[in-house]
C-alpha cells in the first residue's frame, strides 16, 4: 500500500426509504472541516435507488461532489450489497477517510468495509481532528466503559476509517447555490451478490420526541427516585417548551423509555438548555451531553461531578426546586 495514493474525505450517506438520516448531514458538516484541514475534497458516497434528489441535497450542505450509484438492489439496504459497491468504490477511487454514522445499520456497515479493506475502524467516535504534522486523522471515542476517553490514529493502513454518533456534530446551513457536482457510478452489482432478500419492511410505530432536535432538555436520573416524580419533570419541560430525558439509572429503572436516554449508550444531544435532576454527572453521561449551551444542575451532593460542568449548580431538594421553577415560569408566561 502507498498512502500517498489516498486522497479525500468521504462521507457514507446513510438514506432509508428515499430518506436522508440526519447524521449524514451531520457528518457532512465534520467532513467539510476535515477536508478543508487536509486540502482535499469532501464526497458523499450516496447509494439506493431514485435517489436523485438527495444528491443535491448533500451539495447544498456541504459536500464538493456526490458519487451516486443506482441500482434496483441498492433501495433497502443489505451487508453484502451495500458493503460490495462502498469497496470497489474504495479501492478504485482511493480515498483516505471514510466516516459512516454509528446507526444500526452504520454499526453493521462499517466493520465489513473496514475488514474487507483490510484497514482499522474507529467505532462509536465523539470527537474528530487533524494531525497538524502526520495529516493521520485523530479519532476520539470513550473507552474501558466510558471512564476514559482514547484518541487512535489508523497510520499504516488507508482508508483511515471511523462511525461516528449522531447527535455529535451540528450540520451546516443549506446552501442551494452551491455548484452541483454529481457523479453517477455503476453500481457492479448482481443478485447473486446479495445472500439475503428483503421481502418487505414493517415498521413499528411508536409515539415519542426525539430529544436530539429538542432546544431543551429536563433529564432525570436516579436521584429522581421513582417513576412518580417524572410526572414533575414532565410539567417543567412541558413549561419551557421542551422534552423530558433520562440518564442510564433512569432507564434502568423503567421510568422512561429508551428512546428518551442520554449518554454514551443512549443518545449524544446539544439543547440550548439541558437541566440535570439527580443525575451525579458519570463520564458516561457527560459523554452524551456536555456540548449543551446552558446546564443547569439540581443536586443534593455540591461534589457530584455534574456541579463541576454546569453553568448554574443548584444545591438542594428537586422535589422543592422544581416545583418552584414550574410556578416562576408559568408566572412569566402570564
Amino acid at each position: 500500500m502507498n498512502i500517498a495514493d489516498y486522497k479525500g474525505v468521504w462521507v457514507f450517506a446513510e438514506q432509508r426509504d428515499g430518506e436522508l438520516q440526519k447524521v449524514s448531514l451531520e457528518l457532512i458538516a465534520k467532513g467539510r472541516e476535515m477536508a478543508d484541514k487536509l486540502g482535499v475534497k469532501l464526497t458523499a458516497l450516496l447509494l439506493g435507488h431514485n435517489v436523485d434528489c438527495l444528491a443535491k441535497t448533500l451539495i447544498a450542505y456541504g459536500a464538493d461532489e456526490v458519487l451516486q450509484s443506482e441500482n434496483e438492489l441498492l433501495k433497502h439496504y443489505t451487508t453484502d450489497g451495500y458493503t460490495k459497491v462502498i469497496c470497489d468504490l474504495a479501492n478504485e477511487y482511493k480515498p483516505e477517510v471514510i466516516f459512516i454514522g454509528a446507526t444500526f445499520i452504520g454499526r453493521d456497515l462499517g466493520p465489513r468495509v473496514a475488514a474487507r479493506l483490510n484497514t482499522g475502524l474507529t467505532a462509536d467516535c465523539t470527537a474528530l481532528d487533524v494531525d497538524e504534522d502526520t495529516k493521520n486523522l485523530l479519532m476520539t471515542r470513550p473507552a474501558f466503559g466510558g471512564n476514559l476517553m482514547a484518541t487512535i490514529e489508523c497510520a499504516d493502513h488507508r482508508p483511515q476509517m471511523a462511525t461516528v454518533r449522531p447527535g455529535v456534530f451540528a450540520k451546516l446551513a443549506k446552501d442551494e447555490s452551491r455548484a452541483q457536482n454529481i457523479i453517477k457510478v455503476d453500481a457492479k452489482l448482481a443478485a447473486e451478490d446479495v445472500r439475503t432478500k428483503v421481502v418487505s419492511v414493517e415498521k413499528v410505530h411508536k409515539e415519542f420526541e426525539d430529544i436530539t432536535e429538542a432546544k431543551v432538555l429536563v433529564a432525570g436520573g436516579r436521584g429522581v427516585g421513582d417513576k412518580a416524580t417524572f410526572d414533575m419533570l414532565k410539567e417543567l419541560a412541558e413549561t419551557m417548551g421542551g422534552t423530558v430525558a433520562a440518564s442510564r439509572a433512569a432507564i434502568e429503572n423503567s421510568w422512561l423509555d429508551k428512546d428518551y436516554q442520554v449518554g454514551q449508550t443512549g443518545k449524544t444531544v446539544r439543547p440550548n438548555i439541558y437541566i440535570a435532576c439527580g443525575i451525579s454527572g458519570a463520564i458516561q453521561h457527560l459523554a452524551g451531553m456536555q456540548e449543551s449551551d446552558i446546564i443547569i444542575a439540581i443536586n443534593k451532593d455540591e461534589g457530584a461531578p455534574i456541579m463541576k460542568v454546569a453553568d448554574y449548580a443548584i444545591v438542594g431538594d428537586l422535589n422543592k426546586v422544581i416545583p418552584e421553577m414550574i410556578s416562576q415560569f408559568k408566572a412569566m408566561q402570564e
